[in-house]
This record gives C-alpha cells, structure tokens and sequence, in this order.
C-alpha cells in the first residue's frame, strides 16, 4: 500500500513574505530608475560639454576663414596691382565681390520667396478636403 502524506508547505521563518517581496520590489524598481536617470543626466552633460567644445571649434574656424578670404582679397588686390595702378585693381576686386553679393542675394530673396508664407499650405488644403468629406458622408 502506498502512504502518501499530505503535502504542507511550512513557512520558513528566514524568507521573507510576498508583501515584502513586493516592497523590496518596489524599492528596487525605484532605485533603478533613480540610477538610470542620473545616468542619462551624467551622459547629456557630458555630451552638452562636447557640443560646447566642438562649437567653439566651429565658430574659431569660421573666424579664421574670416581672415583668409580678407587675405585673399588683399593677394586679388596686390596680384591686379602689378598691371593697373593699386587704386584701379582695389576697385575692380570690390567689383567683383559686389557682382557675387548680388548674385547670391538674388538667389537668396528668391528661396526665401518660396517658403513664404510661413504656413504649411498643403496640409491646410489636404485638411479642408478631409472636413469636407466628412461633412458630406455625414450628411448622406
């Protein structure tokens, strides 16, 4: 004959409870998102620092590119000047420059021209057609 014992599962005095199990979860769960914050706040710093940094690098560059275009207008100047007088190439390089600032304003007034108005236009008209339909399933 086969005895068979009931099976009692008797609570260890040592394990902790399912309510404390869930607390601790709880605590757990919010010391990792606590942790996982102020590591992506670590991060965007660091990386803020970075942009800081590669920004003043930008902005030095363009300050130098600066300098260079003076000084290639000044090289245009001095390279003209060994056939006019000095006066006469300072004006044609000024003439120059002035015939490109034109052209590249005209180009600009032009591009700026087309996103005028400010407002999404096709997504305004594509919206009026939506309204309209739906007002003329709803009348049917």
């Amino acid at each position: 004959m086969n005895e068979s014992k009931p099976t009692t599962r008797v609570n260890d005095p040592t394990e902790p409870s399912t309510g404390e199990l869930v607390g601790r979860l709880g605590e757990q769960v919010s010391r990792l998102l606590r942790d996982e914050l102020e590591l992506a706040k670590v991060e965007l710093k660091d990386k803020g620092k970075q942009a800081g940094v590669g920004a003043a690098l930008g902005g030095t560059a363009g300050i130098l590119a600066w300098f260079a275009v003076g000084t290639l207008v000044a090289a245009a100047v001095a390279g003209l000047a060994t056939a006019v007088p000095v006066w006469a190439s300072a004006l044609i390089v000024a003439g120059a420059l002035l015939l490109i600032a034109g052209g590249l304003a005209a180009i600009a007034a032009n591009r700026v021209g087309h996103a005028t108005p400010p407002i999404p236009e096709q997504a305004i008209k594509s919206t009026q057609r939506d309204v309209a339909v739906v007002k003329e399933s709803a009348h049917r």
